[in-house]
């Protein structure tokens, strides 16, 4: 997969893509990673990306020309790539969209900055989304969250091809409590079942944790996650109410 980045801070992404998952994915060959500076596709002496709003107000709001003429030269390369917008007036990110992201073959995610951008720019957009009801200082910090959660669903980037599988949000449900060394630690045991060494009953173990977390967590996730009607039966039991 090929994903561009087109912002105002460029560099911010050089710590994230260097390290630890986004390093190995580019290492072995599953992203082809680029970041563009916004400001190389200014025209005058102080590179400017932003002017005030009209009608006023506070703050100042992107540029419409800088990322039209900037998305013209990115796109004539090679396929033409599914953009995205990092937007407080997109659509909520969640694993099932990390999913659908992950099967295109280039991704480009334009960020902004200030108070906005150009209305005009949005016409650009294959998708608009927003990590959550709160506000950060520019787009390339949610851009970096929605292209991890993409690249480690790459075949041949997390190594262990199950472990996407086990996570929280893949079938709905939050992930079950994991346990390492040692067994024992301040009063704290770990479960007599994770040792038992009977995988059939810690997979039934793990579900059930599973299923519990989720209620007693976030409860909402069960309406729509991927469950039985004998796990529903389950949880009524243990809580006298319907999920």
């Amino acid at each position: 997969m090929k994903i561009e980045t087109l912002s105002t801070f460029p560099h911010m992404y050089d710590s994230v893509m260097g390290e630890s998952i986004m390093k190995r994915a580019q290492a072995c060959g599953a992203l082809d990673f680029h970041a563009y500076d916004l400001r190389d596709w200014t025209h005058d002496r102080h590179r400017t990306t932003d002017d005030d709003p009209y009608g006023g107000g506070q703050g100042l709001v992107m540029k419409c020309e800088p990322i039209f003429e900037a998305y013209d030269d990115i796109a004539a390369e090679g396929p033409k790539p599914y953009t995205i917008f990092l937007t407080p007036c997109g659509e909520p990110f969640d694993q099932g969209l990390a999913t659908e992201l992950s099967a295109q073959e280039r991704l480009l995610f334009v960020c902004g900055h200030y108070e906005g951008i150009d209305e005009r720019v949005y016409t650009l957009a294959d998708r608009c989304i927003s990590l959550g009801d709160y506000v950060l200082t520019s787009g390339e910090l949610a851009s970096m969250v929605v292209i991890d959660a993409v690249v480690r669903l790459l075949d041949g980037v997390l190594g262990d091809e199950g472990s996407a599988i086990d996570e929280s949000f893949y079938d709905g449900l939050l992930e079950y409590p994991q346990y390492t060394r040692p067994a024992s630690y301040r009063g704290m045991d770990v479960p007599d079942i994770l040792r038992s060494g009977n995988h059939a009953a810690i997979e039934k173990w793990r579900r059930e944790q599973s299923l519990l977390r989720t209620a007693r967590l976030r409860p909402d996730l069960l309406e729509t996650a991927n469950i039985t009607e004998d796990e529903r039966a389950f949880l009524l039991s243990l809580h006298g109410e319907a999920f």
